[in-house]
């Protein structure tokens, strides 16, 4: 199921997947000036594409190559003439069809694969100049995308949620830290967050979430200092399993978090 509606002339389309009944996630794709920024999943494809069909896409702009932000990109090769573009280290995933294990097969649908071509350090939509920022840690070929004039921050999944609980094996908490911090660099107001949504406090939204992820590598380097494995760090820090840690076979895990930080310190 799909909503639309406009916040600070962006238009947002709400995205929500729903598995046997029960709600499986959140994914938003956004157009502003013409530039679509994500295209959501495969599974939202037939919901989504009457609203493509019903509005003016000059180009694509995917802030990382992940399924649930590059689902129906395909659908603008072969219906569209819009070109696509990602971060260069995207760009062989993006051509890769359904590079991603079974159970985000069932969760977000199987993408076809598509051509996209490579992001420089800004881009143009219709009338606009954006600012395109690399912000790694979720995904090695991460970028989010800010207009100076208007204050809008598009995010990507940098944000997601104030305190990080789980993460995929292939992310780095340190990264991510940093990547926020570089964000916290610009002057922006509303922050456009790709499972988030329209964030309209976006800068003070970041900064509580930055601070959360350095009393927690602080926490966890102490624990470390005092001689607990990372595994009794897990468990009293994050004695909470979540479901998604069995549904995907680890590759989800809060053990991660406290890997990747711990992994950081030992390159001090």
């Amino acid at each position: 199921m799909i909503d639309v509606y406009e916040k600070e002339d962006v238009t947002c389309v709400e995205g929500r997947v729903v598995r046997s009944g029960r709600k499986g996630g959140t994914i938003y794709a956004f157009l502003v000036d013409g530039m679509l920024i994500d295209t959501g999943p495969k599974c939202l494809e037939s919901e989504i594409i009457p609203f493509y069909e019903d509005h003016s896409i000059e180009l694509v702009t995917l802030t990382h190559s992940h399924e649930d932000h590059t689902g129906t990109a395909s659908w603008f090769q072969e219906n569209r003439s819009a070109p696509i573009y990602i971060h260069p280290k995207g760009i062989n995933i993006c051509a890769q069809p359904c590079p991603y294990p079974k159970y985000r097969q069932i969760s977000w649908g199987v993408r076809k694969e598509f051509e996209a071509l490579p992001l420089g350090n800004t881009i143009q939509s219709q009338s606009q100049d954006w600012k395109v920022i690399y912000t790694p840690g979720h995904a090695g070929d991460h970028i989010s995308l800010f207009h100076e004039e208007t204050g809008r921050l598009f995010s990507g999944d940098l944000f997601v949620a104030p305190k990080t609980k789980v993460i995929m094996d292939s992310e780095s908490i340190p990264l991510i830290m940093n990547s926020i911090r570089t964000l916290l660099s610009y002057d922006f107001g509303p922050m456009f967050c790709s499972h988030a949504g329209y964030i309209q406090d976006g800068k003070r939204m970041l900064k509580q979430k930055l601070n959360y992820l350095e009393n927690l590598c602080d926490e966890v380097k102490s624990l470390h200092k005092e001689g607990l494995p990372i595994a009794e760090i897990n468990k009293k820090l994050f004695p909470k399993k979540y479901p998604i840690v069995a549904v995907s076979g680890g590759e989800w895990d809060s053990l991660h978090i406290v890997s990747s930080i711990i992994s950081d310190e030992k390159l001090i």
